[in-house]
């Protein structure tokens, strides 16, 4: 676990530099990371010029009411889903006007797990001024909870730094 933490820590860090530089701030919209990538972020000094702040959206409820994740969606596609992650991050954009905004939500297990989505199952948003993408990982049924958390809230963060050199 220590390992992990130190990637994530290195990405945030890069995130930093990087948006810092190019005067663009982000925002996020977790779910299953439960405010991860907020809490890696911020525990850098300087992070408030970049991180315009997030949404724990952890029930469905919090998805559509504050994330304007339409309930459609969720009932065809389900809280796991790349439709799902594309909406959240869109509805963060919508909400904290950043330049970029990335979403997470997944099953960290070591339960929920269902047909078509094992445990490690993450699906990712990231919007920016120019359009949605979504990406959908496995990080193996294998790792703990805490492992898939990390490796999630890690990967988010490479999105947002991948972005930010498209838009710097």
């Amino acid at each position: 676990m220590k390992e992990l933490s130190v990637n994530g820590n290195n990405t945030a860090r890069s995130v930093l530099s990087l948006l810092s530089e190019a005067r663009l701030c982000f925002a996020t919209a977790e779910s299953c990371t439960g405010g991860l990538i907020g809490q890696m972020i911020t525990a850098l000094p300087g992070s408030s010029e970049i991180y315009a702040g997030g949404v724990i959206s952890y029930s469905n409820d919090v998805k559509m009411k504050v994330l304007s994740v339409r309930k459609e969606t969720l009932e065809r596609f389900g809280a796991v889903s790349e439709e799902t992650a594309g909406e959240m991050s869109e509805g963060v954009s919508k909400l904290t006007d950043a330049d970029i905004a990335v979403s997470v939500t997944g099953i960290a297990g070591p339960t929920g797990a269902v047909p078509g989505k094992p445990v490690g199952t993450v699906c990712f948003g990231l919007t920016t001024k120019k359009d949605t993408k979504t990406y959908r990982k496995q990080f193996g049924e294998n790792k703990t909870r805490d492992e898939i958390r990390a490796l999630a809230a890690d990967f988010a963060l490479s999105l947002v730094l991948e972005a930010g050199k498209e838009l710097s």
